[in-house]
């Protein structure tokens, strides 16, 4: 059966949300998801033209979408956890469905759980016994160490490595190239700054950066 959706978000993660979209469709004889398009509340023009280019339409502001009392699935494609946060209320709020989007590329391991609304890139190697909350985004090329748990809204930008047995809590962001080391915690609503190397526990709501992070 295929599911309608549509992906909340212009931007850069909602288009590239959009590719692995494609690239799910693309692996069955019957597409799972039947993309209706996109909903932004204030997209760029730029981003109108490119949607424009991929042949996804706009289908208006988040609030004109839900006012029409819509039945289709969801995905948000917003990277600031924050603002996917806020914006994910206003959908639960209308008892909508979040769609979990994987990547055919992406490697799962054994006993690994991926919470609904996350979306796992291409390229994208989570190992065995890895948690992923609600609404998690796991970006190209990210690798997720054994037994970790990445809590609701966490953004893992591309090519950041959390190692074996990290807890990383809610909202959290990890950027680019970034590093987690094994057996750390990384608290809810903390910053890891591109290519940081995270060497002790992090607390909650703090920004990390730099060789070793501080």
């Amino acid at each position: 059966m295929t599911t309608p959706l549509v992906v909340v978000g212009a931007g850069g993660f909602g288009r590239e949300t959009l590719d692995v979209v494609s690239a799910v469709n693309g692996e069955r004889p019957t597409p799972d998801f039947d993309l209706l398009g996109v909903v932004d509340s204030h997209p760029s023009p730029a981003n109108l033209a490119l949607l424009e280019q991929m042949g996804v339409p706009w289908l208006g502001t988040v609030e004109e979408w839900l006012a029409k009392g819509p039945t289709a699935n969801y995905v948000i494609g917003i990277g600031n956890p924050v603002v996917r946060h806020r914006v994910c209320a206003m959908f639960a709020a209308e008892g909508l469905q979040a769609a979990t989007l994987i990547h055919p590329t992406a490697v799962i391991g054994s006993l690994s759980v991926i919470g609904a609304g996350s979306v796992v890139c291409a390229g994208a190697q989570i190992s065995t016994n890895v948690v992923l909350g609600d609404h998690v985004h796991i970006n190209p090329s990210v690798t997720i160490g054994h037994d970790s748990r990445i809590l609701d809204f966490a953004s893992i930008n591309p090519g950041a490595v959390v190692s074996g047995d990290v807890f990383v809590g809610s909202r959290v962001f990890v950027g680019a190239g970034a590093v987690v080391l094994q057996g750390l915690r990384v608290g809810d609503g903390a910053v890891i700054g591109a290519s940081a190397c995270v060497v002790k526990d992090v607390e909650s709501n703090r920004t990390v950066k730099g060789v070793p992070a501080r």
